[in-house]
């Protein structure tokens, strides 16, 4: 039986093959060529390759590890692996040996055929590989099936193109280290041998209880709650929000944490979240590769250890209607080898030439691409939360805070800065608390892309979501405004003088982007439009920033994508809609066909029989009432069977749409998506007038509070 306590520094990346476990267990020639792999992308020989494969096999073995598995994230949204144990082909006396070797380790072929390709491979053309990621460190994993190697991997075509989410970043973080040195050295960092994104994702979650889970064949099906009648309180009362954590949530949250720690995720914070039966965790920041990793296997640790505790994990955007939907706020910095945030203002940002320049490299990235930057956050479930008053609004614009806006109007209005906002004593007027420094600056939760002390938060991704696409777009559109400002740079007689040029024009010509204020309101919505940012409201209007000429040509100068890679891609997103809209709409026609409308006749029918009872027993009791509730449900009951059929029609349509995904994706968006929320109104209606013991399906207040 497990101790109810222990040390996290003993349990901490016990199941990873890391730093520390390659340098126990390799040779030192081995560690030191894989180390000089890690540090400079040399490539690994085979007889290396070998040895590593060997040790890694043993130490696998020694925690129970009967199978390894090239852990990979194609184009679904998830993650996939395919088991081969270690055992070789039996020896003529029956026995078996144990063996792993480097060819096993640095390639697999997995059956490429039924992964989303865009139609990069047809479906007879099978083969796909994946290719050992070395810089994001093996793991076991511990569950039901015992205990698995599992080795972190990129995703591609027979004939080279990327299929995953990897891969591309892996790209675009050779990028942005390119452009980032470059740019160091021109202000005279010549120790610096490495620059890398440095990202810390923070995810939101609801829990429910297992069993209503099940209850609801729209959750089981789709992720979210196709109808549902809100309870008498949600969220209003803010008193969830950081709200004491119930006991059983609570353990829930402590064998989360058990697992991540064993698997090198730093998982540090933990809370209730707005809604009722919302949370969020958090981990410490990681290279970006590493950051991504991370993320999904928090989110399957999540589903396999709410399992266990009789709940569910609910990841969709928006589980529930009126309810505060779910995200992931995408934290990103620069660093370098040797520790320096090249986004640290420091003390006295104005003064801080480089960082200046880095700002306002990022602010022309984040102007010239806000549309590719919106679409990276785009899916089929953060449809039903962007825009909305819980979530940053579908208008990209950046925040940077008082002190860094002060320095920004200086540069644009005089040419130069001379003075930072300086940060000031907190005072409570309470004596027994002690005085601190406050920050120079407050935060903005409306802004989608925010500046917060010495990184930007990208809040936009879905909770659901891999943030490698994210993180993919923002490398590569600032590695593009580093190159330039380079190119700029580097050809300049006078340094000096070109850098506060340079940072002067950017500053003046990409000022639209910059807003600090409500980022909900009617009215910045109307000054967006003047400013001339885009307006990207939904997924499928975004999906074409990926094929645009300024697109391909930014991703085909890094080597990020190739202009195939982006059509594929754009073509799997409206497949992917199409594909999900019709599953909830059958899910729906489904529901109100063999619960709903039953459950209702059932109800009405009790009515009615009341009503005869009373009025022959008694025949001037006064039976207006029950008739007036029979005439109301039976109307509502007529509505949603007129909006079923509606709804069935559209469906039916568009289930013989072929071929033309982006064709098919607009039709559902269009038509069948309002013939659901046309149906769900009167559904949820009967929701509030039904007997609760008929009524077929846990409610939200069951759902959401009973936890």
């Amino acid at each position: 039986m497990e101790k109810d306590y222990f040390n996290v520094a003993d349990i901490f990346g016990e199941n990873v093959f890391n730093d520390a476990a390659m340098q126990e267990r390799l040779p030192k020639k081995a560690y030191q060529k894989m180390k000089e792999t890690l540090r400079q992308g040399k490539e690994l020989d085979v007889e290396t390759a070998d040895i590593i494969a060997h040790e890694m096999k043993e130490w696998a073995i020694e925690k129970g590890a009967t199978h390894y598995t090239h852990w990979f994230q194609p184009l679904t949204g998830m993650t996939a692996e395919k088991h081969d144990s270690f055992i070789t082909a039996p020896r003529k006396d029956g026995k078996v040996l144990m063996s792993f070797s480097g060819k096993e380790l640095i390639k697999g072929e997995p059956d490429a055929s039924s992964f989303p390709s865009g139609g990069l491979r047809a479906t007879f053309e099978a083969r796909g590989y994946t290719n050992w990621d070395c810089t994001s460190p093996a793991f076991v994993r511990q569950d039901a099936a015992g205990a698995t190697l599992c080795i972190p991997t990129a995703f591609c075509s027979y004939t080279g193109e990327a299929l995953d989410q990897k891969t591309p970043l892996l790209r675009s973080m050779e990028a942005i280290n390119r452009q980032s040195l470059r740019l160091i050295r021109l202000f005279g960092n010549t120790t610096s041998k490495r620059v890398v994104p440095s990202v810390g994702v923070e995810q939101e979650y609801f829990i429910i209880d297992r069993k209503d889970f099940l209850a609801r064949k729209d959750l089981v099906y789709t992720g979210r709650t196709l109808i549902g009648a809100m309870p008498p309180k949600g969220q209003e009362m803010d008193d969830h929000y950081f709200g004491a954590i119930r006991e059983r949530i609570a353990s829930f949250m402590r064998d989360v944490n058990i697992e991540l720690w064993k698997l090198g995720v730093s998982a540090k914070t933990q809370h209730n979240e707005v809604a009722p039966a919302q949370h969020e965790l958090a981990p410490i920041y990681a290279e970006a590769n590493v950051a991504v990793d991370h993320n999904q296997l928090i989110m399957e640790t999540l589903k396999k250890v709410a399992y266990r505790h009789d709940l569910q994990c609910l990841l969709h955007e928006k589980p529930f209607a009126g309810v505060n939907g779910s995200g992931k706020h995408n934290n990103w910095s620069l660093v370098t080898d040797d520790g320096i945030n090249i986004l640290d203002p420091g003390k006295t940002p104005h003064e801080n030439i480089q960082f200046l320049l880095v700002l306002c490299c990022i602010l022309r990235a984040v102007d010239e691409h806000a549309d590719l930057l919106r679409e990276s956050a785009s899916d089929v479930g953060n449809d039903h939360r962007l825009g909305g008053d819980e979530a940053p609004p579908s208008i990209i614009s950046v925040y940077l805070g008082e002190q860094l806006q002060d320095v920004f109007d200086q540069l644009i209005r005089t040419g130069t800065a001379d003075h930072s906002i300086t940060r000031e004593i907190l005072e409570t007027g309470v004596k027994v608390l002690p005085d601190f420094l406050k920050d120079a600056t407050d935060r903005n939760r409306t802004s989608p892309f925010a500046f917060t002390g010495n990184k930007f938060e990208f809040r936009m991704v879905g909770s659901e979501d891999s943030v490698g696409e994210p993180n993919t777009v923002l490398n590569t559109i600032v590695a593009e405004a580093f190159s330039d400002a380079c190119d700029v740079l580097e050809k300049a007689d006078n340094f000096d003088l070109a850098v506060h040029d340079l940072i002067k024009k950017l500053a003046k010509e990409h000022e639209r982007i910059i807003f600090n204020g409500n980022g909900y309101s009617e009215e910045w919505v109307e000054e967006a439009e003047k400013r001339g940012l885009p307006n990207i409201t939904n997924m499928l209007d975004a999906i074409p920033a990926l094929t645009t000429e300024k697109s391909i040509a930014v991703f085909s100068k890094f080597g990020v994508f190739t202009e195939a890679e982006l059509s594929s891609r754009a073509e799997i997103e409206y497949e992917v809609y199409a594909k999900k809209r019709n599953i909830e709409a059958k899910t729906m026609i489904d529901i109100i066909r063999k619960q709903i409308i039953p459950a209702t006749i059932r109800y009405t029918t009790v009515l009615a029989t009341s009503v005869n009872q009373v009025s022959q027993a008694v025949p001037t009791a006064d039976v207006s009432t029950q008739t007036e509730m029979l005439s109301e449900v039976s109307s509502y009951l007529k509505e949603t069977k007129e909006c079923l059929t509606a709804l069935e029609e559209a469906e039916a349509k568009g289930i013989r749409m072929k071929d033309d995904f982006m064709k098919k994706a607009l039709y559902y968006r269009d038509v069948v998506l309002p013939a659901m929320d046309a149906l769900r109104k009167p559904v949820d209606k009967l929701e509030m007038l039904v007997d609760k013991s008929m009524w077929p399906m846990p409610s939200y207040g069951d759902m959401i509070f009973e936890v």
